[in-house]
């Protein structure tokens, strides 16, 4: 009897994208919990200049490593322009505010700056406006001020930290305007790489001006955010958000920001002990309504 040949079965490979997008989440929620803990125990600008600096450091020199670099000197300048904006202005004022506002309120005003690039795009590059991105950005800008007119209410968060935070928000804003009018090519690890490292190198001397080395506070809490900020945040958190671009597309990958202001507080309640009322969350749902309704891409009409 003869035995018919076996038919092999095709292995079905297993989808990592949720598993990337997750952790995206999860890495960039948590980077305003570690940069609050950070900030507490060493001064803001020494924090990032040497967070920025080894971060460059460590992605360069494995690049240059592997002999893999493909960057011309034109792009490599662009990109350390836009570490300038996307980098050191963006965290040096966020970090800045982070110092007398909460990790869930500094990480909810940033995650509304894919409303506020949409507008601008619209202005600025062309980009087309409609009903439901204008409604997106007029829902962000109102959760937003709902749950900033709160918490200056009750006086959980300064105005002074508030504003740091603003402008903050202002130069991530500006930063990505200045990336789709530059449009740099090649590599965007190497780009984050050179981002990093122009940041830290900009930040150094401002630091070391107005900055006290001796604040620094050797606290485990202070190597663990450390560590973290520059491992998972700098180096795995972009190299995660660059995959999403790059399987996901811009606009899809953008609209995981929603996830952002509900996970941050979730941390800072859970690690930091962040009080969370209910307005907070109430003001929470307009953003992430607006968020969603400018980042959705437009259907089809066949």
């Amino acid at each position: 009897m003869s035995l018919a040949p076996s038919i092999p079965v095709p292995r079905t490979r297993f989808n990592t994208l949720p598993l990337a997008i997750g952790l995206f989440c999860l890495l960039w929620s948590y980077a305003f919990v570690a940069g609050k803990i950070g900030v507490t125990h060493c001064p803001p600008l020494i924090l990032l200049a040497a967070r920025f600096s080894l971060a460059g450091i460590l992605i360069l020199g494995a690049t240059l490593m592997r002999g893999d670099w493909s960057l011309s000197w034109r792009d490599a300048a662009i990109f350390a322009v836009l570490g300038i904006a996307n980098n050191a202005l963006y965290l040096g004022l966020g970090y800045t505010g982070l110092q007398s506002v909460s990790a869930g309120l500094g990480g909810l005003i940033v995650s509304a700056n894919p409303v506020f690039t949409a507008a601008l795009a619209a202005l600025l590059l062309g980009e087309g406006m409609t009903w439901r991105k204008a409604s997106g950005l007029l829902l962000g800008v109102i959760g937003v001020t709902l749950i900033v007119w709160h918490r200056l209410s009750v006086g959980t968060d300064s105005l002074h930290g508030i504003l740091f935070t603003l402008a903050s928000l202002a130069s991530l804003v500006a930063g990505t305007i200045l990336f789709k009018l530059l449009a740099p090519k090649g590599s965007l690890w190497i780009g984050n790489g050179v981002q990093n490292l122009a940041a830290g190198i900009a930040l150094t001397p401002v630091a070391l001006t107005f900055a006290d080395v001796h604040a620094i506070d050797y606290t485990p809490g202070l190597i663990g955010a450390f560590a973290f900020l520059v491992l998972g945040g700098s180096i795995l958190a972009y190299w995660l958000w660059f995959h999403l671009l790059k399987v996901c597309g811009a606009t899809a990958a953008s609209a995981y920001h929603f996830l952002m202001p509900p996970l941050g507080m979730l941390f800072a309640y859970l690690v930091l002990g962040e009080h969370v009322e209910a307005r907070d969350l109430l003001g929470i749902i307009p953003v992430a309504l607006g968020i969603y309704l400018v980042t959705r891409p437009a259907k089809l009409v066949s």
